[in-house]
């Protein structure tokens, strides 16, 4: 008990500490006309203050080990000064005894490792802030269960549970200190926050919930050979330890490794942008944990063009005049940490991918405030302003091409964000911690295997699929409405004969005001036939001349638009008489 209070009370000295040291140089101080001396030694300080995050992190491991990997990889919003100090998180955690790991294994397993397994090997093959992996071999009568032997086992460090409850009362203190600051609280729900953080802490040290993800996300890909994920010995796994088959492979960050097996990194760049972004905007259910450690390249035998093009293409097999490559899949592990989107956020998202890929400000913006960034309330002219000229400018720029700007430019830019950014309500939707998460992560490890990946383009191909998508579902409501049109149009002929015949029998009596009303209908459905039939004129007019003549091909198909839109809407919203 003593330990956790001293754990709670330096976490909460540490925050404290620097939130007061912020508070003066970043607020006090300017007002007395030192904003130059402030400036002068931001960069010492932010690295200093990352420098003791990062030493507090390792010294007390737990969720300080969660919190410093997040930072790690907001490479958009912290300071470059920040985020590398942090880098090192990702790996640096120190093992626990062995003797600690076998007593707790066995008292969950209810056995000896001796008796479960047919070997244990002692030494981690990984430490995390929550658990670590060890290499063992099933039993003989699980291997033939299985069939394999070769496993992992995942392991809970003692005691974490009681660490991660000490952990989120002292973040849930900071966040209530926090959201008393003006500047904070009207951009960012950060209770909310914490509480997503929460939440997804206590799933990720329940294994059983991780076996469960594990199975959910191989099932996602079923049949895709992209992508793997291991199998879970269920007979061996419990709250606190997870036997898994072992897919170690080559690490996705291991450029030499990939390169001696015949792999392009560049390639393997753009399938993980493409799994991921299949994760985000397809399935909803994603892998918010991708950093190097959880993703291996796994080579699978040669494959021959001439005997297997539909899997070479699949599995993006690259050939040289030495012959043809080894193929290659992406396999994922440590399903702990993963988020899920909701369709409605889906959907906003799918928009947002949309606006980018086309460079529209506007829509952009609106795509914005669907998501949830932007309060209703919110005056965005000048944010639609300020990113129309940032695509003009930037637009399609890959990390590469941005490193050749003049910095004064994209200083003048930054400031300019920035002083806009403050005008605006911003704040962080629920469920968007996860995916800013995974994004920031692909991007960065994306970057790394290829210095000149430009997110642009791994963007767009998808982000075209969505709008034929959607230009589809116009079309196929244009469709319905066409076709009924040219349904009525196809009896209007017998309905006017049957109408005259009456006339001339002397059978048409005008007893009723519904008589005018369907006349003027019929009127409107006359109008709309003439305006369907010159539709179709200048329709399949613009369709022929466009081979020859693009630019008038294309203004008559343009033009076509005018009478097909009165020919499906006239009706709609004529003048209605009395029924």
């Amino acid at each position: 008990m003593g330990n956790t209070r001293a754990r709670y009370r330096r976490i909460l000295r540490f925050a404290a500490r620097y939130m007061v040291q912020t508070w003066w140089f970043e607020l006090v101080l300017p007002r007395f006309g030192l904003s130059g001396f402030v400036a002068r030694g931001r960069e010492a300080r932010l690295t200093r203050i990352a420098q003791r995050f990062h030493d507090l992190a390792v010294d007390l491991g737990g969720l300080m080990i969660k919190v410093g990997q997040y930072l790690s990889s907001r490479l958009d919003v912290l300071p470059p000064e920040i985020t590398r100090e942090l880098a090192g998180l990702q790996d640096e955690v120190p093992p626990v005894s062995f003797d600690r790991i076998r007593a707790l294994a066995e008292a969950e397993l209810g056995m000896s490792l001796d008796r479960a397994y047919a070997s244990f090997d002692p030494t981690p093959v990984a430490a995390a802030s929550l658990g670590q992996a060890h290499r063992a071999r099933l039993s003989p009568i699980d291997a033939a269960d299985m069939g394999y032997d070769e496993a992992v086992v995942k392991v809970q460090r003692p005691g974490i549970e009681v660490i991660v409850d000490v952990d989120l009362a002292a973040l849930r203190r900071i966040a209530g200190w926090l959201s008393r600051v003006r500047f904070v609280a009207s951009r960012v729900d950060l209770p909310s926050l914490v509480e997503e953080f929460a939440t997804t802490s206590l799933e990720e040290i329940d294994y059983v919930n991780e076996a469960g993800n594990a199975e959910r996300f191989a099932a996602s890909f079923a049949g895709d050979p992209r992508v793997a994920a291991p199998e879970v010995v269920w007979e061996r796994t419990t709250r606190r330890v997870l036997t898994l088959a072992d897919v170690t492979a080559i690490k996705i960050n291991d450029r030499a490794a990939l390169v001696a097996a015949g792999i392009d990194p560049k390639a393997v760049a753009q399938q993980f942008a493409a799994v991921m972004f299949d994760q985000l905007f397809r399935d909803g259910y994603f892998h918010a944990d991708p950093h190097p450690g959880n993703i291996f390249v796994t080579p699978v035998g040669v494959l021959s063009g001439e005997t297997d093009a539909a899997a070479s293409a699949s599995t993006q097999v690259t050939t040289d005049a030495a012959g043809p490559a080894p193929a290659w899949k992406l396999t994922f592990i440590d399903f702990g940490m993963m988020g899920q989107v909701p369709d409605g956020l889906r959907q906003a998202l799918q928009q947002l991918m949309i606006a980018v890929a086309s460079r529209d400000g506007k829509r952009l913006v609106e795509s914005f405030r669907s998501v949830g960034f932007l309060l209703p309330t919110a005056e965005t002219a000048e944010l639609e302003r300020a990113m129309t000229e940032l695509f003009a400018r930037f637009g399609g720029m890959g990390f590469a091409e941005l490193a050749q700007v003049d910095e004064r430019e994209l200083r003048r830019f930054a400031i300019e964000f920035s002083d806009v950014m403050r005008t605006l309500p911003f704040q962080l939707p629920e469920n968007f911690l996860l995916i800013i998460r995974a994004m920031s992560l692909t991007s960065g490890m994306c970057s790394s295997l290829d210095p000149e990946f430009n997110m642009w383009d791994a963007v767009e191909p998808y982000a075209a699929k969505l709008l034929r998508d959607e230009r589809g579902n116009i079309v196929q409501a244009l469709g319905r409405e066409a076709m009924s049109v040219a349904g009525t149009a196809w009896r209007l002929p017998g309905r006017l004969d049957k109408v005259v015949d009456r006339i001339e029998n002397g059978r048409l009596v005008a007893n009723s005001p519904r008589i005018e009303h369907r006349m003027a209908r019929l009127e409107r459905t006359a109008g709309r036939i003439v305006s369907a039939v010159v539709f179709v004129g200048l329709f399949l007019g613009g369709i022929l001349l466009r081979a020859d003549e693009p630019v008038w091909g294309g203004i008559l198909l343009g033009v076509s638009v005018i009478p097909l839109l009165h020919a499906v809407f006239a009706g709609v919203f004529g003048r209605r008489g009395p029924h």
